[in-house]
C-alpha cells in the first residue's frame, strides 16, 4: 500500500476521495458532510490505510473550524449578539445544562464511572458540532428557519461554553494546584484576550486601511489569513480554544467596513479545510471496534442521541417557542457530538481521566453520531410531509437581524450614491453599498455611520458576502461607464431576477444598458433641464411657458431615444436621426410660439 512519502501525495490522496466520494453522497441526497467522513474511514488506517498519521491531518484540518468561527463572528456583530442574547444564553445554557446533567448522571449512576469522569463525559457529550450542524442548514437551506436560527443560536453558547470547560479538565484531574497554578493561567488568558479586544478595536482597521489602497488581492488575502491564524495562535498559546480565538477576532471585525472583504477572502479556505476537517475525523475513528465490540459503540451512539434530541426539541419547544415539527428538527441537527468533543475527551486521556479504550469508543460514537444525523434528516423528511402553515411572528430578538437583508445594493458612494443611501436610510429601507475608495467609505461611515463597504462588486465572492442575491434591486452610481456595464452584465448572469437602474454617462451608454435590461438615468439631464428653464426664465419668459419648453423638449428627447435604440447599431443612421430630431424640435417650438400668440 502505498504510505504519504510526502506533504504532495498526502494531499492528493485527500483532494481525490473528497472528488470521488463527495459527489456521490450528494447524488445519494446523503449529504456532503456524510460524504467526507465516508471518505476519511476510506483511506484512513480502518480500511486502505492511504494515510497512517490521521493526526498530522487533523492538527492541520482544525483550521476549517476555526475559520467557520471566523465568518460566524463577521457575521453576527456585538449588536446582533446582544439582540440575541436571550435564545444565545437563555435556551443555550439549558440545552447545555440540562444535556450535562442527564448524560453525567447516567455515566455516574448507570456506569458507575468516577464524578469528575461524569462531569468531563456530561459536558463534552451535550456540546453539538458548529461545523456539521451549520453546514446541513445551510445545504437544505434551512439557516434563516425558525428552528435553524434557534440551532444557530444554540451553537454559539456551546461554542463559548467550551473554553471554559477546556480548561475545566485539568483543574478535574488534580494536575494542577487551584491556588497557585490556575491564577497565573487565568490572568495569562484574560490579558491575551483584552490584548486581542483592544488590538482588533484599533490596530487592524489601519492595517486593513492601508493594505486596501494597495489594490492587490494577493496582498488582502495574505493579511485575512495572516488575522485569523494569528488570533488563533496566540489564544492557543494561552490554553484557550483557537476557534474561540477567530471568533472573537471575527465578532470585533463585524462591524468594519471591510468585513465583506475578509469573508469573501476567507470562505474558500474555510469551505475546503472544512471538507479535510470532516475527512480526519472520519480517519480517526477506529473502525475496528464496531468489530471488536459492536454492542457498547452502538449502544453509546444510540444513547447518546436518545438523550440529547429529546432535550433539544423540549427547550426548543418550551424556551425558544418553536412548534412540535420544529423543535424535532432542532433535535435531529445538534443530537450529534461536536468537534470540541475531540479537544476535551483528548485532553482528558491526556490527563489520565479518560483511559484509550474509553476515548477511543467516545470518538466513534461521535463519528457514528455524525454519520447518522443526515440520515434521520432524510427519514424525518419522508415522514413528515410539508404542510401549509399559517407565517409565525418572528420573534423580537430577530427581527432586527432579518432586516439585515439588503432590497438594494448601491454600487459607488460619490455623489450620486450617497444621495440614494441617504434617502434610502430616511425610509428605513435596508441596503448595502460598496465602493473601492477608503477615503469615500471612511467619511460615509464617520458622517452617517452608513452601510458602506470596501468590495471590489466585480468579483462574486463579494457579491455572496453581501447577500446580493437577496436584493431587489441594483443601484448603479460608479462614475466609470465601463464599470457599470461590466457589472451589470454579471450580476444579471448570476442574479437574472435583479433589476438594475444605473447612472449613464452619455447616449451611448444609455443605449449600451437599455441593451443589458438596466433602466438608465442620465447623470447630467435633468439637471441641464433645470439649467435650462431658469435661463429661459431669466430672459422673460414666465414660468408657465418655461416649462411648457423644458417638458416638450423632454418628451421629444426621450422619443428619440427610443427611436435611436432600434438603430444603435448603424452609425450613419443615429447621425441622421439625430439630424432629423434637431429641425423637428425647431418646428415644435415655432408652433407652440405661434400657437401662444393666437396668430
Amino acid at each position: 500500500m502505498p504510505h504519504e512519502g510526502s506533504l504532495l501525495q498526502a494531499t492528493l490522496v485527500l483532494l481525490l476521495a473528497a472528488v470521488c466520494v463527495v459527489p456521490l453522497a450528494k447524488r445519494l441526497q446523503l449529504g456532503a458532510v456524510l460524504g467526507y467522513l465516508i471518505a476519511g474511514v476510506v483511506i484512513g488506517p480502518a480500511a486502505l490505510q492511504l494515510i497512517h498519521k490521521p493526526e498530522n491531518v487533523a492538527h492541520f484540518s482544525e483550521f476549517g473550524v476555526v475559520l467557520l468561527l471566523f465568518i460566524i463572528g463577521l457575521e453576527l456583530s456585538p449588536r446582533r449578539l446582544w439582540l440575541m442574547r436571550k435564545s444565545v444564553f437563555g435556551v443555550g445554557l439549558a440545552q447545555v445544562a440540562l444535556s450535562g446533567l442527564v448524560i453525567g448522571g447516567v455515566a455516574y449512576l448507570g456506569f458507575s464511572q468516577p464524578w469528575q469522569v461524569s462531569v468531563v463525559l456530561g459536558l463534552g457529550l451535550a456540546l453539538s458540532s458548529t461545523a456539521f450542524g451549520l453546514q446541513i442548514l445551510a445545504e437544505r437551506k434551512q439557516l434563516n428557519s425558525s428552528h435553524g436560527r434557534l440551532a444557530f443560536a444554540i451553537l454559539l453558547f456551546q461554542d463559548i461554553a467550551a473554553i471554559p470547560l477546556i480548561a475545566l479538565v485539568p483543574l478535574l484531574s488534580g494536575g494542577m494546584g487551584v491556588d497557585d497554578a490556575a491564577t497565573p493561567s487565568v490572568l495569562r488568558i484574560l490579558a491575551t484576550i483584552a490584548a486581542v479586544i483592544v488590538g482588533g478595536r484599533y490596530l487592524l482597521r489601519p492595517v486593513f486601511r492601508m493594505v486596501a489602497k494597495t489594490g492587490l488581492q494577493e496582498v488582502s488575502t495574505a493579511t485575512a489569513l495572516l488575522v485569523v491564524l494569528g488570533t488563533a495562535w496566540l489564544m492557543d498559546a494561552v490554553g484557550v480554544s483557537m476557534a474561540l480565538g477567530a471568533f472573537l477576532a471575527g465578532l470585533l471585525l463585524a462591524d468594519s467596513e471591510y468585513r465583506h472583504e475578509l469573508e469573501s477572502q476567507i470562505e474558500p479556505f474555510k469551505g475546503l479545510l472544512l471538507g479535510l476537517f470532516f475527512i480526519s475525523v472520519g480517519m480517526s475513528a477506529d473502525v475496528k471496534l464496531l468489530v471488536t465490540m459492536p454492542l457498547a459503540v452502538l449502544g453509546l451512539t444510540a444513547l447518546l442521541m436518545v438523550i440529547k434530541l429529546p432535550i433539544l426539541a423540549l427547550v426548543g419547544s418550551a424556551l425558544g417557542g418553536l412548534d412540535r415539527r420544529s423543535a424535532l428538527k432542532l433535535g435531529i441537527v445538534l443530537a450529534a457530538g461536536g468537534e470540541f468533543a475531540f479537544v476535551i475527551f483528548q485532553i482528558a486521556k491526556d490527563q489520565q481521566l479518560l483511559n484509550t479504550e474509553l476515548h477511543s469508543t467516545l470518538i466513534l460514537a461521535i463519528t457514528l453520531s455524525m454519520a447518522v444525523t443526515p440520515l434521520l434528516i432524510i427519514l424525518l423528511s419522508k415522514l413528515l410531509k410539508p404542510l401549509p402553515v399559517a407565517t409565525k411572528a418572528v420573534p423580537p430578538e430577530y427581527e432586527d437581524i432579518e432586516s439585515h437583508e439588503p432590497r438594494v445594493v448601491i454600487i459607488g458612494m460619490g455623489r450620486m450614491g450617497q444621495i440614494v443611501a441617504r434617502i434610502l436610510r430616511a425610509q428605513r429601507v435596508p441596503f448595502v453599498a460598496l465602493d473601492l475608495s477608503v477615503d469615500t467609505i471612511e467619511l460615509s461611515r464617520s458622517i452617517d455611520s452608513m452601510s458602506v463597504f470596501y468590495g471590489d462588486p466585480l468579483r462574486p465572492e463579494i457579491l455572496r458576502a453581501v447577500d446580493a442575491d437577496k436584493a431587489e434591486y441594483f443601484v448603479l452610481t460608479a462614475d466609470d461607464p465601463e464599470t457599470n456595464i461590466k457589472i451589470t452584465e454579471l450580476v444579471s448572469r448570476l442574479y437574472p431576477h435583479i433589476k438594475f437602474i444605473a447612472r449613464a454617462r452619455s447616449r451611448f451608454h444609455v443605449h449600451r444598458l437599455l441593451e443589458l435590461g438596466a433602466k438608465p438615468i442620465r447623470e447630467t439631464f435633468h439637471s441641464s433641464l433645470e439649467i435650462s428653464r431658469e435661463t429661459l426664465m431669466g430672459l422673460g419668459l414666465s414660468p408657465e411657458r418655461a416649462e411648457a419648453r423644458i417638458q416638450r423638449f423632454q418628451r421629444h428627447d426621450e422619443e428619440l431615444l427610443a427611436e435611436q435604440h432600434a438603430v444603435f447599431n448603424d452609425r450613419e443612421a443615429l447621425i441622421q436621426s439625430a439630424r432629423d430630431a434637431h429641425d423637428e424640435l425647431q418646428a415644435l417650438f415655432d408652433a407652440d410660439v405661434i400657437e401662444e400668440k393666437g396668430v
